[in-house]
């Protein structure tokens, strides 16, 4: 059997095929969909990346032609050549983007045999990831599969050519570093050539693109991969893909304007969406107070509102409590929620948002007919509870939800994510709605219960806002941060900020983060060394780029935009990696294994 390509290559993707065609002579590549025998004339759909043509065999022109096709079988390689007709009125496919045509087969050649698959290769039937994984190069040929990497290979192209437009350059920065251990866990490599010595990958290029900016590269671009040894998540991989970016002689709003540029046309040229510019700001603080979080999503309301000014006085110790230890009552208000949720779900709406660390949830249900139930409403005035309505804008039919802490974050982020749930049990999210804005002025800072010390929110290279230098040391809990975040419908997209380019800043920066002196030159000695000699104001993004085409993609897992992604326990399925290496390998890099003996396979 001839299974060479050799006068049988593709002239036309299969998925282009339209009636303008008609007539013409192609020849086609690509895998059997599926074949079906209509007493003497078999129809055979072949699949490429673009989608499916109808193949059709007449037994009484050509039966040689005939019988081979009436061999192949599901996922058979093939090529075919043949006329492009116009089918019959009553034979269009609708449903088939190539439906109006079909090619008329003169030859066909196998070039390659297939079995029976673990799976079909079908977007309508259901298959587990487990599955999926293990036999991943057969879940990428799924039309829907297909279509996310030419997405994803679409957003890259954009970003090239419209970051080249702009003056940036596109420079490869190493993947074995050297490793400084501030934030997620480093993946290690030993060194060969210098035992006990090893190299990390780069959680992120950000102090090479900094360095970059020392250079006098003046922008750099660069779409490269990075590593974090953490817990992985619908949203997290250990080894995932950055679009990064950093500008010299910039202050946030240039950063901000071109990226706006970058946005506006990947949403344009993937998506055929115009999105409006500029994009809306928001404070750190203003997200958090109204939306629970640092990446508020605004296509629907359910904006948290304060009410501790009315809970400070009241008779009801939970409500009282919570302000006077320094805390805060807020609530969320679920208009025309109250007929939707009975006791039972609120009960467990209770277990929801004390996995958020909150001691309970208030609830009260304001009945279309005017009647009121609720958990809290018989230790209250008639007076308090009427100005909690007032200051919720609570109507008849609605649900209000209340949340008491000591602790201001926990009460806003448990209200957070309850309004998050809560607007997808009740469907009200456009999903075709995209909600793009900037989150900035961060903390500086946040506190570390476990390491017992101030860690930086973003990384130790972010400049703080200039009206706040004066507390970086004294009073760290205080001080904002030249940061920003890019959202979009309450993911992060990507994050940066302005870069800290004192040489005397940077090390005050450290101080603040409990670094000594010999400890900071020890880590990022070659970074403070470089300042002394002349730095540009300077500052970039970073976008997630699998995050960015889950989102564009509509889809809930960056893993369905990966080709080879691992799954939670950071191991690959297809692969069977990590795996054990043999004892030469170990001894070559000077290493010997220490497992205990549940670690032992």
């Amino acid at each position: 059997m001839n299974t060479s390509i050799h006068g049988m290559k593709r002239t036309v993707w299969c998925g282009e095929l339209r009636a303008a065609d008609a007539e013409k002579e192609v020849t086609v590549n690509g895998w059997c969909e599926r074949t079906r025998d209509n007493g003497g004339v078999l129809f055979l759909l072949l699949r490429d990346r673009t989608g499916t043509i109808q193949c059709t065999f007449d037994k009484s022109v050509n039966a040689e032609l005939f019988d081979i096709a009436f061999g192949v079988r599901t996922e058979y390689v093939l090529a075919i050549r043949g006329k492009v007709v116009l089918r019959d009125a009553n034979a269009i496919n609708k449903k088939m983007p190539t439906g109006e045509v079909e090619i008329i087969a003169e030859d066909i050649r196998i070039l390659s045999k297939a079995e029976t698959t673990p799976f079909e290769i079908d977007d309508t039937k259901e298959v587990g990831d487990q599955i999926r994984l293990k036999y991943r190069y057969l879940d990428l040929r799924r039309p829907s599969m297909q279509r996310n990497l030419m997405l994803r290979h679409r957003v890259t192209q954009v970003a090239r050519n419209y970051f080249d437009e702009h003056g940036f350059l596109e420079i490869e920065t190493p993947m074995l570093t050297k490793s400084t251990p501030e934030g997620a866990r480093d993946y290690l490599v030993p060194s060969r050539v210098h035992p006990g010595k090893f190299y990390a990958l780069p959680q992120s290029p950000q102090q090479y693109k900094q360095l970059l900016m020392l250079s006098g590269v003046d922008r750099y671009l660069q779409i490269t991969r990075c590593f974090r040894d953490e817990d992985l998540r619908a949203d997290r991989q250990p080894e995932f893909t950055q679009i990064d970016l950093e500008m010299s002689f910039v202050e946030q709003d240039d950063v901000i304007a071109v990226n706006e540029g970058f946005l506006k046309r990947v949403f344009k040229e993937v998506l055929d969406v115009d999105i409006q510019l500029p994009l809306p700001r928001m404070k750190w603080q203003d997200a958090m107070d109204k939306y629970g979080s640092d990446k508020p999503d605004l296509r629907f309301g359910y904006e948290i509102v304060d009410i501790s000014d009315i809970a400070k006085d009241c008779s009801f110790k939970v409500f009282k409590g919570a302000v006077e230890d320094g805390g805060t009552v807020r609530l969320i208000n679920i208009n025309g929620g109250a007929d939707k949720f009975p006791r039972k779900e609120i009960d467990k709406l209770q277990d929801f948002v004390k996995t958020y660390r909150a001691k309970g949830l208030a609830w009260m249900k304001l009945a279309a007919d005017g009647k009121m139930t609720s958990s809290f409403a018989k230790f209250l005035s008639e007076d308090e509870i009427e100005a909690i309505k007032a200051k919720a804008q609570a109507k008849d039919g609605d649900l209000l939800f209340v949340v008491a802490d000591s602790d201001w974050q926990t009460a806003v982020t448990a209200l957070g994510a309850l309004r998050c749930e809560l607007a997808k049990r009740l469907g009200v999210i456009d999903p075709h709605d995209y909600k793009l804005l900037w989150v900035v002025e961060f903390p500086q800072f946040e506190y570390s219960e476990e390491e017992n010390r101030y860690v930086a929110m973003h990384h130790p290279f972010t400049a703080p806002m200039d009206e706040d230098l004066d507390i970086l040391e004294s009073d760290p809990a205080k001080v904002r941060a030249k940061a920003y975040d890019i959202i979009l419908n309450g993911c992060e997209l990507g994050g940066g900020s302005i870069r800290i380019h004192s040489t005397e800043t940077q090390a005050r920066m450290f101080r603040a983060l409990g670094f000594s002196d010999e400890d900071a030159q020890e880590r990022f000695g070659h970074l403070l060394t470089a300042f002394k000699y002349g730095a540009p104001p300077h500052g970039g993004l970073a976008y997630g780029l699998d995050r960015l085409c889950m989102l564009l993609a509509g889809l809930d897992s960056i893993r369905d935009v990966i080709a080879f992604p691992k799954v939670q326990n950071a191991s690959e399925l297809m692969t069977a990696c990590p795996s054990a290496v043999d004892q030469k390998q170990l001894d070559e890099l000077h290493l010997a294994l220490a497992l205990d003996s549940s670690e032992e396979e």
